[in-house]
């Protein structure tokens, strides 16, 4: 029982969901859908956010200004796994985990910045973009819609 429901939750959907799915244990971090926009959490609890990155594509992720409200909800780091295992392979896929803990009652919001080739420039792996608040856009030249970054605005409410 215990190998299957290790095999179970060691796989993801690849679709942008978190492996392991949302159910919460002792000493793990609840695991949100990216779709998921709207969280509750209690003080104390971390949980994460897990999307798919392809840096060999230069397609990156990036937690953005403004910042959550710190007495409510800090970040807890970044981890990426490809899907290639322990050593890089160029072209291959894999997943970057965003961890949060939940600190105090109240509400606040936090976005994540979705960058490929064609939407941001001057960013690398750990830098993102220069922008000039949550509405700006990282090119320089006029944007047109698929030029855009993907902004996902997340408010999280701890009770």
């Amino acid at each position: 029982m215990a190998a299957l429901l290790a095999l179970a939750t060691g796989c993801g959907s690849g679709a942008g969901e978190p492996a392991g799915g949302s159910t919460s244990t002792a000493g793990r971090p609840t695991s949100h859908p990216v779709q998921d926009t709207s969280i509750t959490a209690r003080p104390g609890e971390r949980f994460t956010l897990t999307v798919d990155q392809n840096a060999s594509t230069r397609e990156y992720w990036y937690l953005v200004d403004p910042a959550p409200d710190s007495s409510v909800l800090v970040s807890r780091g970044r981890h990426y796994a490809s899907d290639s295992g322990d050593e890089p392979a160029a072209g291959a896929d894999g997943r970057l985990t965003f961890t949060f803990e939940a600190k105090g009652k109240g509400t606040t919001q936090f976005t994540l910045l979705h960058c490929t080739f064609t939407t941001c420039q001057g960013n690398t792996s750990t830098r993102p973009p220069g922008t000039t608040g949550p509405s700006a856009t990282p090119t320089t030249a006029p944007a047109t819609p698929s030029q855009t970054p993907r902004r996902i605005t997340y408010t999280v409410t701890v009770r």
